[in-house]
């Protein structure tokens, strides 16, 4: 594994341990976490796929604002996740009974997972990516989720699940990139970083 470092700073607009530790799994250690402080309400009529991608540029944007400026070596990594089950959103449940009606929700049935990531680069120059995960839940027993709300896992995650976690046994299969629903689709980020310079062409994860 090579662990990316040399001129280029990284900042990562995210307060989630499970995207730390995705970027270390492929030898990306930012030099700072800041995390970004903005309104995530769903826009009027705003389908799932849309606000992941706007969400993921607007953390980023906020952190660039004042990271950036007189900052030319920064580079600011911002992802967004949201669960969808058609045109509605699952967001991340405030409440255990908001978590239950998820879970009631999405058993027995295919939902997807939209990851949004935005690299904001030196200069101003900003790319994204949209990657779509679809993901079939088996049928859930009241028991299985009495004791998953119980575990307290469901707090702070989209959809009131984490795949990592309890919840992998929720899953009868995942179409599509498997990181996307940890926290962060590594193929797409990693091809953002290059793209913009922050790897070089010779640097692999693998290498």
């Amino acid at each position: 594994m090579v662990r990316i470092a040399g001129p280029h700073r990284l900042v990562l607009a995210s307060a989630s341990q499970r995207r730390v530790e995705l970027l270390a799994q492929v030898g990306i250690i930012p030099g700072e976490i800041v995390p970004a402080d903005i309104d995530e309400t769903p826009l009027s009529r705003e389908m799932p796929g849309p606000l992941a991608k706007r969400l993921a540029r607007a953390k980023g944007q906020a952190v660039a604002a004042d990271r950036l400026h007189g900052r030319p070596d920064e580079w600011v990594l911002s992802a967004d996740t949201v669960v969808g089950v058609g045109r509605r959103i699952l967001g991340k449940p405030e409440t255990e009974q908001e978590a239950r009606k998820f879970l009631q929700i999405l058993s027995g049935r295919r939902h997807r997972v939209y990851g949004g990531v935005s690299l904001a680069a030196p200069g101003g120059r900003v790319s994204g990516r949209l990657v779509v995960t679809s993901v079939s839940f088996k049928r859930l027993e009241k028991a299985e989720i009495d004791a998953y709300l119980a575990s307290g896992e469901w707090q702070g995650k989209a959809g009131g699940y984490a795949v990592q976690g309890a919840a992998g046994a929720f899953v009868r299969s995942i179409t599509g990139s498997h990181f996307n629903v940890v926290g962060l689709p590594l193929y797409e980020t990693l091809s953002l970083l290059r793209g913009s310079g922050f790897i070089s062409p010779s640097q692999s994860p693998s290498g």
